[in-house]
C-alpha cells in the first residue's frame, strides 16, 4: 500500500522520515479538531487539512517553495497551520539551490496578505503587525536559518573535495619522483651495461678475424656478435625512452664506493665514521648503487641541516642481506637557516633501494638527531620487487608522508586521475563556499532584524496617525468640558483593548514605539468630558 500523496518509486529510506514529518506538522490541526465540541464540519476540515499536509510533504523534496506556500495558504482556513510554516520554511532554506525565488515568494505573500487584511477584510494595523511579524519569524527567519545550514554542507563537501585534491596532487607529486628515480636509474642502465655489450661485441669481432678460426666457429661467432649488436641497439631504443628530456645524468663517478663517499666527506671537514668489516664497501650491481645512493643522500642531508654533528655510517651484514645506516647527533649551533624540505630526495632513494628489493625507513632521533636505515637484500629478484602504488600508500614503511606536505604539491600542474579537481580549483571552491557561509550567516543574524525594524516602522507610522494625545494636553484636559471645547484632542481613535470597549470612551496613544498602545483613556456622557484616565501596562 502506498501512502497517500507519495509518488510512486519514493525510496523506501524517504518515506519514513516524511512520514514522521507529516505526523508532527499534523498533530496540532488533529489535536483541535478532535477535541470536544464538535462541530458538523470538523471532520471535513480535519480530512482536507490532512490532505494539503500530505501533498505538502510529498512535493517538498522537489518543490520546496511550493510545499510552503501550500501551508501559507492552508492558514488561512485553520489558524493550526501557522505551526507547520516554520518546519517547512526552514526545510525549503535547506533544499532551495537559490534565494532568488524564496524572496519572490516571501515579498508575494506579504502583499496579498496586507491587500487581504487591511482592504479585504478590514482588520485593523494591530492584527497586520501581528501577522506580518508571525510571517517574519515563522517563515523567513526560519528559511534564513535553513538557507545557512546548506551553505554549511556545502562548505564541509568544498573542505573535502579540497582535501582530495591536495591528496591526489601530492601522491601525484610522489608518483613524479618515483618516475624521475626510475628514469634515472634506467640512465645508469643504459650506460653501464650499453657499455659492457660493446666491449661483448667488440671481442667477438675481434674473434671473428682470428686466422686459426675454423668457418662455422666463424659464423656462430660472426651471429653472436650481430646479437650483441641488436641488443645493444634495442637497449639504447627501450631504456633510452625512459630518459626525461634534459635530466640529469648520473652523479656517481665509476667505481666509486661507500669508503669513498666517507673520505670524501671527512675531507671536506665533516666528522664521519665509518664502521664496516672488510669487503662490505664493495657491493655488487643495484644493491651497490642503492647503498652508495643512501650513503650519499644522507650525507648531503646531514651537511646541510645538521652542521658539526658527527656523522657515524654503518654497513652490517644482515640475514641474506646488509643493512646500510647513517646517522647524525643534533647540530651543535643549531640548523643552518635554510628552505623547508619537501623530501623528494629522500622519497627518489626509497624508490631507488624498493627497486633493489630493499626497505628505507628514516626519520629524528630522541637525541634530535637523524637516521637513515636501509635494508638490502644482497641477492635482489627485480620480479619481485612489487610495484609502487600511490593509491595504495609507501611500500617503505610510510616514511614520506613525513617529508611530502602541501608544500611539495605543484599546485597548477595536473594531477592523477585525469579529470580529478585540481587544487587551485577546489580552493577557489572552499574560498567562495566559505564566503557564503559567513554572508549567510549574517544575513540570518541582520535580516531578521531589519525587517522587524522596518515593519514596526510602518506599524508605527500607520497606528500613530491622528490618534497620538500628548501628555500636556491630557493634563489641561477638565471633567465638565464639552468635547467640542477640548483643544488638542486627536482626529482618530484607537481600536479599544479586548474587554475595555466601554460605551461613551475614547482611546488615544502617546506614540510609544513599536505598538502604538493605548496610553489614555476618555469617558463622555451627554457630550461632556467625565473621566480621564492613564492606562497602565
Amino acid at each position: 500500500m502506498r501512502i497517500l500523496g507519495w509518488p510512486a518509486g519514493m525510496p523506501s529510506r524517504r518515506v519514513l522520515p516524511d512520514a514522521l514529518l507529516w505526523a508532527v506538522v499534523a498533530a496540532p490541526i488533529g489535536y483541535a479538531r478532535l477535541t470536544p465540541p464538535h462541530p458538523g464540519h470538523d471532520l471535513v476540515l480535519l480530512a482536507a487539512g490532512l490532505t494539503v499536509l500530505a501533498v505538502a510533504v510529498a512535493v517538498g523534496r522537489r518543490r520546496p517553495l511550493a510545499a510552503l506556500l501550500l501551508v501559507v495558504l492552508g492558514s488561512l482556513v485553520d489558524g493550526n497551520f501557522v505551526f507547520a510554516i516554520p518546519v517547512f520554511s526552514y526545510l525549503s532554506g535547506r533544499r532551495s539551490a537559490g534565494a532568488a525565488p524564496a524572496a519572490v515568494l516571501f515579498g508575494a505573500i506579504a502583499v496579498g496578505g496586507t491587500v487581504l487584511n487591511l482592504g479585504l477584510l478590514g482588520t485593523g494595523e494591530g492584527t497586520w503587525f501581528l501577522l506580518a511579524s508571525v510571517l517574519l519569524f515563522a517563515g523567513v527567519f526560519p528559511w534564513l536559518v535553513g538557507r545557512y545550514r546548506r551553505q554549511q554542507q556545502e562548505l564541509a563537501g568544498a573542505g573535502r573535495r579540497h582535501a582530495d585534491a591536495l591528496a591526489r596532487e601530492q601522491r601525484g607529486a610522489a608518483e613524479r619522483i618515483r618516475l624521475r628515480e626510475r628514469a634515472r636509474i634506467a640512465e645508469e642502465m643504459h650506460d653501464s651495461l650499453g657499455h659492457d655489450l660493446s666491449l661483448i661485441a667488440l671481442r667477438a669481432a675481434a674473434l671473428e678475424l682470428a686466422d686459426d678460426l675454423e668457418p662455422g666457429h666463424r659464423a656462430a661467432v660472426g651471429q653472436l656478435r650481430a646479437s650483441v649488436a641488436a641488443a645493444t641497439e634495442r637497449l639504447h631504443g627501450i631504456i633510452g625512452v625512459l630518459r626525461e628530456e634534459g635530466g640529469p645524468a648520473g652523479v656517481r663517478p665509476a667505481g666509486e664506493t661507500v669508503a669513498d663517499l666517507v673520505d670524501g666527506a671527512r675531507e671536506a671537514g665533516m666528522a664521519v665514521r665509518l664502521d664496516a668489516p672488510p669487503g662490505a664497501v664493495e657491493l655488487p650491481g643495484m644493491i651497490g648503487a642503492a647503498a652508495h645512493g643512501v650513503v650519499r643522500e644522507a650525507l648531503t642531508n646531514a651537511a646541510r641541516y645538521a652542521p658539526g654533528a658527527p656523522v657515524t655510517v654503518t654497513l652490517a651484514p644482515a640475514e641474506d642481506g646488509i643493512e646500510v645506516g647513517v646517522h647524525n647527533g643534533a647540530p651543535p649551533a643549531g640548523p643552518l637557516p635554510t628552505p623547508p624540505s619537501s623530501g623528494s630526495g629522500l622519497l627518489a632513494l626509497a624508490e631507488r633501494v624498493r627497486l633493489a628489493g630493499g626497505v628505507l625507513d628514516a626519520g629524528p632521533r630522541p637525541d634530535g638527531g637523524f637516521a637513515v636505515r636501509a635494508r638490502l637484500p644482497l641477492r635482489a629478484d627485480p620480479a619481485a620487487v612489487v610495484p609502487a602504488d600511490p593509491a595504495a600508500g609507501d611500500p617503505t614503511g610510510g616514511w614520506a608522508g613525513a617529508f611530502t606536505g602541501p608544500g611539495a604539491a605543484t599546485g597548477d600542474g595536473p594531477v592523477v586521475g585525469g579529470g580529478a579537481e585540481r587544487p587551485v580549483d577546489a580552493e577557489r571552491r572552499l574560498r567562495e563556499a566559505r564566503r557564503r557561509v559567513r554572508r549567510s550567516l549574517l544575513t540570518a543574524l541582520a535580516a531578521p532584524a531589519g525587517l522587524a525594524l522596518a515593519l514596526s516602522l510602518v506599524y508605527h507610522s500607520f497606528a500613530t496617525a491622528g490618534t497620538v494625545l500628548d501628555e500636556s494636553t491630557f493634563e489641561r484636559m477638565r471633567p465638565g468640558t464639552a468635547r467640542a471645547d477640548l483643544s488638542g484632542l486627536p482626529r482618530r481613535q484607537l481600536t479599544p483593548p479586548a474587554g475595555a470597549g466601554e460605551a461613551g470612551c475614547e482611546f488615544y496613544t502617546d506614540g510609544n514605539f513599536p505598538l502604538a498602545a493605548p496610553t489614555w483613556r476618555l469617558c463622555f456622557t451627554d457630550g461632556r468630558l467625565v473621566s480621564k484616565e492613564r492606562i497602565t501596562q
